[in-house]
């Protein structure tokens, strides 16, 4: 870990407001007498208490815990910078670090050799997180809801985020979102508005609409399980046949397969790699972030009274025993993700990514240490998008996507050690 360069910048006066992030971090870095008082105001006395609190801009962290003697830091199981006592006091100590940025990070304390506190999945967020000055921001319309007759009846809400580039009458290119809920606030968790706006502003990724779809719902149940955990063409149906429809009374929209992309998260990544496994020359390009491609729904717990079919845990072997599609993939998991009843999360992925190798796939693999959390494919969000859209021309509809030469050297992802113990 890295100290964190010093930058002065003004603070609020006499730090009568909550200090912005950015000011915290330049009194740690300057050692000033105020970082007490901006602690205080910045931080849950509860959190700093039960070791959990931290503060963070970008790749620049600062550490804050209360104990009786000097804790020993620990960020992803490695020693940490050492603790400093904060000025003015006995029992709260401080220390700066700086991360790696677009990848999440864990920690926790030693306190008399033994572990306390800390947390998972800490976000250190990358540049394109963060809007940048000059780039015009793009509009997030009011939410919508459609009833649909493919699901009998099940209501679901929508929103559609529209890029400044859009240009009425022009056709664009789309991107859909399982859970699209998450993304609907610029600063919430993903921060995807501010990545989406700066990827497209330096053109690094092409001008497209954000279609954002969540569960949706009938007679007061959920039907996110249903929907996406069902290996079956009912979900592409439900986008190319309802949804994207709606969205193209207002908007142009490309039509093509090439200009389309589509995204989840755990049970999400399923129902993504469904519809573009059913509907390839719809959607070729697919984000699975720590896919729950387990067995969830099977046999399938239907409300509606369809033949039960198969759940996600079959993609791995469906893949093998058939006909490579035309699709580009993006994964990402972590190996703290979960084991239950459903089946091992990590072997899962192990399993789906070793047979799109297998099979020739356009594809991309990225392990974290995270859990079972959003917080790492979020962090990732720039590196998924310049990925998934490298090489892409607007001047083209199709491209037959080809597994990377260097890729094909490479060895299967494999289990190195089990070990009961850790």
């Amino acid at each position: 870990m890295k100290p964190i360069p010093c930058l002065l910048i003004s603070l609020s006066p006499l730090l009568a407001q909550t200090p912005s992030v950015e000011e915290v971090l330049s009194l740690a870095c300057t050692r000033s007498p105020s970082l007490a008082v901006a602690l205080d105001k910045s931080l849950k006395a509860d959190d700093v208490r039960a070791g959990t609190a931290y503060l963070a801009k970008g790749p620049d962290f600062l550490f804050v815990v209360e104990a009786a003697s000097e804790p020993a830091l620990r960020i992803n199981d490695e020693p940490g910078p050492r603790m400093a006592k904060l000025d003015g006091s006995s029992d709260r100590w401080v220390a700066s670090a700086k991360l790696p940025a677009s990848r999440t990070h864990n920690f926790h304390y030693l306190i008399g050799g033994k572990p306390f506190g800390g947390r998972n999945d800490v976000m250190a967020y990358g540049e394109y997180h963060y809007l940048k000055p000059g780039v015009p921001e793009g509009k997030l319309t009011s939410k919508m809801s459609h009833t649909s007759r493919i699901y009998d009846g099940m209501a679901a809400d929508y929103w559609v985020y529209v890029p400044a580039q859009y240009r009425p009458g022009v056709p664009i290119a789309v991107m859909f979102w399982t859970d699209g809920e998450v993304h609907i606030n610029r600063d919430s968790g993903s921060r995807a508005m501010n990545v989406w706006d700066n990827l497209t502003y330096e053109k690094k990724i092409p001008a497209m609409l954000q279609v954002l779809v969540s569960p949706g719902t009938k007679d007061g149940q959920r039907w996110r399980s249903i929907q996406y955990d069902s290996v079956d063409d009912r979900f592409a149906r439900y986008v190319l046949e309802e949804i994207l429809p709606e969205v193209g009374k207002a908007y142009s929209l490309r039509s093509d397969g090439y200009s389309r992309a589509i995204a989840g998260d755990s049970s999400g990544a399923i129902c993504a790699l469904n519809a573009a496994w059913w509907r390839p020359e719809e959607f070729s390009r697919v984000l699975l972030r720590i896919g729950s491609f387990t067995s969830i729904q099977w046999p399938r717990r239907d409300n509606d009274g369809l033949t039960a079919k198969d759940g996600g845990h079959i993609f791995p072997y469906l893949i093998r025993k058939s006909p490579r599609k035309n699709i580009r993939v993006y994964m990402q998991d972590g190996y703290g993700d979960l084991e239950n009843d459903h089946g091992s999360w990590p072997a899962s992925n192990l399993a789906l990514v070793n047979s799109f190798k297998l099979k020739g796939y356009d594809f991309k693999m990225v392990w974290g240490n995270g859990t079972h959390s959003r917080n790492g494919g979020n962090v990732e969000l720039a590196e998924e998008l310049l990925w998934l859209w490298r090489d892409y021309d607007p001047a083209r509809t199709s491209q037959e996507f080809a597994q990377d030469p260097a890729e094909k050297d490479k060895p299967f992802f494999r289990i190195k050690t089990l070990n009961r113990t850790e």
